[in-house]
């Protein structure tokens, strides 16, 4: 009979000012979860963020000719985006609502 065992977890330990806290505890209670589970979330989604900013791109001389190729080609229209832009907004012009910052 083979047992396993549970993936070892750290602690982490944080001074945090109350309205931080409470900010934190307001959307957690939204999102349905413990503040724990929230910060421990919210801090990894940055993390892999960061990382992914900083992660070098590798890639053969060709393939980075290529790369360098596509940038420098004509941009190609995209059927679906030309159908949106030529659609009228969902909501009411400026015009008809009196607002002065755009007509």
């Amino acid at each position: 009979m083979t047992s396993r065992s549970a993936p070892k977890q750290y602690p982490l330990s944080m001074r945090l000012p109350e309205a931080d806290i409470a900010m934190i505890d307001r959307a957690a209670r939204l999102r349905g979860r413990s503040r724990t589970d929230f910060v421990r979330e919210a801090a990894v989604r940055a993390a892999e963020a960061t990382l992914m900013e900083t992660r070098p791109i590798r890639m053969t001389a060709e393939g980075f000719a290529a790369f360098l190729a596509s940038l420098d080609a004509p941009a190609a229209p995209v059927p679906e985006m030309v159908d949106l832009l030529r659609r009228s907004p969902p909501w009411p012009s400026s015009s008809a609502t009196g607002n002065p910052a755009k007509s």
